[in-house]
């Protein structure tokens, strides 16, 4: 159930490229921006764009967007 925040107007205007670049709605960027953070605190041992692919992968399950791996 979406819940409405108040964000400074700077976050809402530095996630503006971000958003455009990622082809996400700025309130979609900054949620990534969260989720991404969340679990970067979660998992300080663990480099950043390890997390990052960690959660297109989550994304990709969630769209059903899988194929069978073929090894060699």
């Amino acid at each position: 159930m979406p819940t409405a925040i108040q964000l400074s107007e700077v976050l809402i205007e530095e996630a503006k490229p971000y958003a455009q670049e990622m082809h996400r709605a700025v309130a979609e960027q900054i949620e990534y921006w969260a989720r991404l953070g969340k679990v970067a605190e979660e998992n300080p041992d663990l480099p950043i764009r390890m997390l990052q692919d960690m959660l297109v992968s989550m994304e990709e399950v969630k769209a059903s967007n899988l194929s069978a791996y073929q090894f060699g």
